[in-house]
């Protein structure tokens, strides 16, 4: 199964929110990265068919995508960024009413929610209304609705937002056991949510896709431009008001490690280390706003 871009664009008026975007994407996790406001929700809800382009296709297998209508969105799930939800419903009836609304009968509709609700962790809150719930609640019953239909291609819109670390890692391990034979697209600005499960990053900025590869790939582009620097405590902040600053690290003796990313070494002394994806995420939105 093979899920094709083929230079897709979205413009809406003067602006060109997705600008002749074009990858072919296959089983397995592709993250999506990028700042907020560089064009990734704009590109899943046209690939999920909520938002139709201004030009280019979405093709499966060679079809177009958009054309194939009701048989296309039967094989999606897809969680948006602005997941909505019945307050008054227990989370087991919304996944029931969900289930119902994608063809399942009662009872098959009962089963894949309770397992659901269970393989994201609120199997005993299950008959608590969903208005009741935390952030984090919520957005495991979103990631557990999106999954009801065992899609071939998963669309996830920023799922973590508001999971605590433990709740990542499960997130993490649900979806890494779940893409073996699916397409999963996860778009986030939050690089540690793809950087241990993902087999292909794309890099996007100002609607355009400015890296694409694997994650080695990916972070091979930050070779030598990543340096740790020795200094006293109280110089580590005066640095990062003129320096990309990935971090600081303070020690006891008043001493700091201060990691920077730049393009050449930034003071004396400074020693080059091995890159990560954050430095790579650093590096390439260094200049850009996060809207």
């Amino acid at each position: 199964m093979e899920l094709t871009l083929d230079r897709l664009t979205k413009q809406f008026e003067a602006r060109i929110a997705v600008d002749r975007v074009s990858a072919t994407l296959s089983p397995g996790v592709t993250g999506l990265l990028g700042a907020n406001g560089a064009g990734k929700t704009t590109l899943m809800r046209m690939v999920c068919d909520v938002m139709r382009p201004t030009s280019g296709q979405v093709l499966l297998d060679g079809r177009d995508a958009l054309s194939m209508g009701d048989e296309y969105r039967a094989l999606l799930g897809y969680l948006p960024q602005d997941f909505g939800y019945y307050p008054d419903f227990s989370a087991l009836e919304f996944m029931r009413y969900m289930a119902t609304l994608k063809g399942f009968s009662s009872r098959d509709g009962r089963a894949r929610s309770v397992q659901l609700l269970d393989e994201v962790g609120l199997a005993d809150d299950a008959r608590r209304k969903v208005k009741t719930f935390s952030g984090g609640m919520k957005q495991r019953l979103g990631i557990a609705q999106a999954m009801l239909n065992d899609p071939a291609i998963l669309v996830l819109d920023e799922p973590t937002a508001g999971l605590d670390p433990k709740e990542r890692v499960r997130f993490r391990n649900l979806i890494a056991g779940f893409a073996q034979d699916k397409i999963v697209i996860l778009s986030t600005h939050i690089v540690s949510d793809v950087e241990f499960i993902a087999n292909r990053i794309l890099v996007m900025r100002d609607g355009g896709f400015i890296m694409d590869g694997t994650p080695e790939q990916v972070v091979a582009q930050a070779a030598d431009k990543v340096w740790e620097c020795h200094v006293e405590a109280h110089r580590a902040e005066e640095m990062a008001t003129r320096m990309q600053v990935a971090n600081v690290r303070y020690a006891p003796d008043g001493h700091a490690v201060v990691r920077v990313v730049a393009d050449g070494c930034p003071m004396e002394g400074a020693a080059p280390v091995e890159p990560t994806l954050e430095d790579l995420y650093l590096l390439a939105f260094r200049d850009a706003g996060m809207r």
